[in-house]
């Protein structure tokens, strides 16, 4: 593995034109030689977490939807936290990462009042194999990009790929502006 990507964004580029990663902004969780595993952080479901999760919804971040975190296992829910500096880990909550941790959704919601609007929960994964996911940054598939805390729980899910891209140097910032279809361009 040449870099560990652990903690970075990866962005769509406009070479992926549908499916559930067209215009995706994916938090990496792990990269490592096994592979990586990440979620998708712009793709708000219907669904609200008091539907499927009902003690989870008074601690899940302020707009409550349930997100789709990718394609992989479906039928599991992770819990991803902002976790404040001074807050320990514990059985609950496992930290990854500077600000980033995940919460075990079978705990008790009780236990995690320190994190009370700060928890999103995502249904699936994004997931690669060894040396899959350098692969598609080598054929220009995703931007490889760093994140900032306000990514991670945005207000504005649906905007966040264009604001993603607007905010890094140079011309990668144009991309930001690429038409929904480059047709009508």
């Amino acid at each position: 593995m040449s870099e560990d990507l652990t903690g970075r964004l990866l962005v769509a580029t406009p070479e992926i034109a549908e499916g559930v990663f067209r215009r995706s902004v994916i938090l990496l969780l792990h990269h490592g030689d096994d592979g990586a595993q990440g979620i998708i952080l712009n793709r708000p479901l219907d669904t609200e977490v008091s539907a499927i999760l009902p003690s989870w919804g008074a601690v899940a971040v302020r707009d409550r939807h349930v997100y789709l975190g990718g394609p992989v296992g479906t039928d599991s829910a992770l819990g991803v936290a902002l976790v404040p500096e001074g807050v320990t880990a514990g059985a609950a909550l496992t930290r990854l990462y500077g600000e980033v941790g995940l919460v075990d959704l079978d705990a008790d919601p009780a236990s995690l009042e320190s994190l009370s609007g700060a928890v999103r929960v995502f249904v699936g994964y994004a997931g690669w194999a060894p040396k899959q996911l350098e692969g598609e940054i080598t054929s220009g598939t995703w931007y490889v990009v760093d994140r900032t805390v306000g990514d991670i729980h945005t207000r504005s899910a649906l905007g966040l790929w264009s604001a993603v891209l607007a905010r890094q140097p140079g011309a990668l910032a144009l991309v930001a502006s690429f038409p929904d279809d480059p047709s009508m361009n």
